[in-house]
């Protein structure tokens, strides 16, 4: 019989070990006149797998600085190689650049969860309450009275990324609100906010689907929250 024994930490208030128990119960037949040589080889064991981890989950919106360099590349995965550092803001733009927008889950290493987006809107103040606003996407799906609409990134598991499910990414051409009044166009900066929530799957779908008009039976939702971007500012 082949054991490991394990360390045992003990405290004021508790005991603890970080290593785990091992036995093993071999035989060997040989020929009493044979002489036999065994070879043995210990191997490490592998980490486990991500697990569900409890307690709230962090989410962040960001935008991408990557560079268009192919047609159409607002829809793949070259727009999002880099994001805007902190010291970059108010980030400027024209009217009708792209503005690369992902909303991704932080720390999280369980590959069950799926990031939903439901509503995300754009305001002239970092309030998400403010006024004035502009949809954006509606239900996770763009906002269809916008004569631009915001283009949604497809495909994310073909990125490279260790979790796709936990990231969602969105095209916004840049725009800038106008006066009610006059309708002049204001030169102001705007803020990207959406509403998030992380489904799991074990109880239904987690598939946001803008196609199809019927709903599939909705995962179990949880961890509702909104995240904001900083400003982007419009510019001549």
């Amino acid at each position: 019989m082949m054991t490991s024994s394990y360390e045992v930490g003990i405290g004021p208030l508790g005991s603890i070990t970080r290593d785990s128990q091992f036995e093993l119960l071999f035989q060997c037949r040989y020929s009493a006149t044979a002489v036999e040589a065994l070879v043995v080889e210990v191997n490490t064991v592998p980490p486990p797998p991500p697990v569900a981890a409890p307690g709230p989950i962090r989410v962040e919106l960001r935008l991408a600085n990557g560079q268009c360099v192919t047609k159409g590349c607002a829809e793949g995965d070259e727009a999002y190689t880099s994001y805007y550092g902190e010291d970059e803001y108010p980030v400027t733009k024209v009217l009708r650049e792209p503005v690369y927008v992902e909303v991704r889950i932080l720390e999280r290493t369980d590959p069950n969860l799926v990031l939903m987006l439901g509503h995300c809107w754009a305001t002239s103040a970092p309030s998400p309450l403010s006024v004035p606003q502009w949809d954006l996407l509606v239900d996770g799906c763009p906002y269809q009275d916008d004569r631009y609409l915001t283009a949604l990134v497809p495909e994310i598991g073909s990125s490279g990324l260790q979790f796709p499910t936990h990231y969602k990414r969105f095209v916004v051409k840049m725009f800038t609100f106008v006066d009610p009044s006059s309708l002049a166009p204001l030169q102001e900066t705007i803020y990207i906010h959406c509403s998030t929530a992380v489904c799991h799957p074990a109880s239904g779908s987690c598939e946001q689907s803008c196609a199809r008009k019927r709903r599939a039976i909705a995962g179990k939702r949880s961890q509702e929250t909104v995240v904001s971007s900083r400003g982007v500012l419009f510019t001549m």
